[in-house]
């Protein structure tokens, strides 16, 4: 009796601890982390670079140390709330979304007198004497992966608070970061080590006077309710197309939600300006079963001796969209062994040490890196041909199959695994073989009967 208690007890407690880990990870912020990348962040730097009568200049820079996540057109917003009356006097290599009250001053006018100001990167172009290093890109920056040199934004602010000082000035607080829309959650300001600055001519450290730090990371949770991208599946072996599963992405249609979708061939195609983003970045996407803005097709071309190829496509079914410097990410054990790759970049991502089973793929540069929106040329392909490591290779139970696929940095979803197209249980030379072998037998045997 004691030890039925005991069972029961054991039984209780383990149900006990899945309800409490369940409390936690629907409590707790989990979304943000990525496993294919969980050191990925956007770092803010605050750095004061000098004092001023009534305030500071500082240079604020936006590291991007996601490998894969980047921020593309129409670009990044910035904003905070000032900790005291402070004002923005001047900015270089940006400027606020509005200038706010500034009545009360009568002689020069602030650039920004608002208390949580709204910051947006100057465009390619402008005149050299509104730019520092690392700015007016259109808000553009790429993914630390991609491109390390241009994963970086900067700009220069002006302050001007009355009687601010090193032991007296204080850092905005609630940063917010758009990239463009939702999706990144700004933690507290740190105070870090000063950052030092290389001079243009690469001979002189200048030394920040204070250094601010803030970490942004995303969520996909947060950024929209339902998945933006889904994944198809094919083979050689099997006619069967496995599509995305039905309603991935949602399941509006112009019945329910008028505008929502369109037909390939819809007269609201022709309409001036119907390709134009919106302010809420909603997409006009062609009708689909599966209702997501991109889909990606992974088919199992061929089978070699010693090798065996994939095709990749991805399709844009977005009209408001063309997405430059996109990127895919797909995890899949043999890409420690990729021989070729066709008309793709490649980098292999390790983010379990020495683990080689995750891949980054992207377009070239003036070629296909650029996915243009919705139409005959909203594709992008490439093949990939994988060398076989016998102990483990196998067509058998959707091994040849992606485990994960992202694009742009986003979870895609895949078909279920029971829907993945599976080998064939024999093949028709298989069934002669056994055939053949039956009927052997059978002569075999009349033959052993009548020489009994």
């Amino acid at each position: 009796m004691e030890a039925l208690n005991c069972r029961r007890w054991r039984f209780t407690s383990q149900m006990l601890l899945a309800f409490s880990l369940t409390l936690v990870f629907a409590f707790c912020p989990t979304g943000a982390y990525d496993p294919l990348d969980p050191n990925g962040n956007i770092t803010i730097k605050w750095d004061v670079i000098s004092w001023t009568p009534d305030g500071y200049v500082a240079v604020v820079t936006m590291n991007n140390f996601q490998q894969y996540r980047h921020i593309q057109a129409p670009g990044w917003t910035l904003g905070w709330t000032w900790a005291k009356k402070e004002v923005i006097w001047s900015m270089v290599g940006a400027q606020t979304t509005q200038q706010g009250d500034c009545s009360r001053y009568k002689g020069n006018i602030p650039h920004c007198c608002m208390k949580t100001p709204t910051v947006v990167d100057l465009l390619p172009g402008t005149p050299y004497n509104q730019q520092i290093a690392n700015c007016c890109k259109g808000g553009v920056i790429a993914s630390w992966a991609q491109d390390p040199v241009n994963a970086v934004g900067a700009f220069q602010v002006s302050v001007g608070s009355a009687g601010t000082s090193n032991t007296t000035v204080r850092l905005p607080k609630n940063f917010t970061l758009k990239a463009p829309g939702p999706g990144y959650t700004c933690g507290p300001a740190k105070k870090v080590k000063s950052s030092l600055f290389l001079s243009v001519d690469g001979r002189r450290f200048t030394q920040a006077l204070m250094t601010w730090n803030v970490t942004c990371t995303y969520s996909q949770f947060l950024a929209q309710k339902t998945p933006t991208c889904c994944v198809s599946l094919s083979s050689f072996y099997n006619d069967t197309i496995v599509p995305c599963p039905v309603c991935t992405c949602g399941c509006q249609n112009n019945i329910t939600q008028p505008g929502t979708c369109v037909e390939p061939k819809a007269q609201l195609l022709k309409t001036p300006g119907i390709n134009t983003p919106t302010k809420n970045f909603a997409p006009l996407i062609q009708c689909t079963p599966h209702m997501c803005p991109v889909r990606i097709h992974w088919h199992v071309k061929l089978n070699y001796k010693a090798y065996w190829r994939v095709k990749v496509t991805v399709t844009n079914f977005n009209y408001r969209m063309n997405y430059s410097q996109w990127n895919i990410v797909a995890q899949h054990p043999n890409f420690d062994n990729i021989t070729q790759l066709f008309s793709f970049n490649y980098k292999p991502l390790t983010p379990y040490g020495t683990i080689n089973d995750t891949a980054m793929l992207w377009g070239v540069k003036y070629y296909n890196d650029m996915l243009m929106q919705a139409g005959p040329d909203g594709n992008v392909q490439s093949e990939i041909l994988f060398q076989k490591d016998m102990r483990t290779f196998t067509f058998k139970q959707g091994w040849a199959f992606p485990r994960r696929i992202y694009f742009n940095g986003d979870d895609c979803v895949l078909p279920p695994p029971d829907a993945y197209p599976w080998l064939p249980n024999w093949s028709t030379s298989l069934q002669i073989e056994k055939a053949f072998i039956f009927v052997v037998s059978l002569l075999v045997s009349a033959s052993l009967l009548a020489f009994l």
